[in-house]
């Protein structure tokens, strides 16, 4: 991750303004290792203490930044993630079943996922690429990239806004008791998944018949 000092970020934001806050919002939400969600934070205390930016203005950056990064991942996890899991999975023991089986799941439990994802840092750079990869519906992809996307920036701009310094710690406590609360699930549904593995791999078959690679976008290739 890269990192910048305080007198950095309020050089870049004296400068750049909203822009390099949808910037860097937009990279980190593309998986690049920039720290979206810090130049949130310093945008929206700059905007509170020197008033020389409009604070709606700063959680519409953001919030615009990471709906077009998620966006681009998406597209990108479909574009060529997808045929690259097709074609070398097998060599990490990725074959078809289990891709459909992921498939199946992300289709069924992944708007949470995308969701969510936007507020757990560790989640944030990747739900994008990989619901893609999963071959999520794109209108559902878009309405919880979205809604995650402006919830997020809301929350976290206007709560800066608001509180300065003191939300930075209270959003460490969030995030680690949704990182908590996610690995608690994945445990849970690792252990539903095993319990249900041939009734859920049946449904996937059912969902997703036939080769993989009949599929694009969403649709059978005829």
């Amino acid at each position: 991750m890269l990192h910048f000092s305080h007198h950095e970020l309020g050089q870049l934001l004296s400068t750049y303004g909203y822009w390099v806050v949808l910037a860097f919002v937009c990279l980190e939400s593309l998986g690049l290792p920039i720290p979206g969600e810090t130049i949130l934070l310093a945008a929206a205390i700059y905007a509170g203490t020197t008033h020389q930016l409009d604070i709606y203005l700063v959680v519409a950056a953001a919030a615009a930044g990471a709906t077009a990064g998620g966006t681009i991942g998406f597209w990108a996890g479909r574009e060529f993630g997808y045929e690259l899991a097709i074609r070398y999975g097998r060599y990490i023991h990725l074959d078809e079943p289990k891709m459909k089986l992921g498939m199946y799941m992300f289709l069924k439990h992944g708007g949470k996922v995308v969701f969510f994802g936007r507020f757990i840092a560790f989640l944030r750079a990747f739900v994008a690429l990989l619901a893609g990869i999963n071959r999520m519906e794109w209108p559902r992809f878009l309405a919880f990239n979205t809604a995650g996307s402006v919830i997020w920036a809301a929350l976290v701009g206007f709560g800066a806004f608001f509180f300065g310094k003191a939300v930075h710690r209270l959003l460490g406590a969030v995030g680690i008791a949704l990182l908590v609360a996610a690995v608690v699930l994945v445990v849970l549904g690792f252990i539903a998944l095993r319990r249900n593995q041939a009734r859920l791999a049946g449904e996937a078959e059912r969902a997703f018949p036939g080769p993989l690679r009949r599929y694009h976008f969403g649709k059978r290739k005829p």
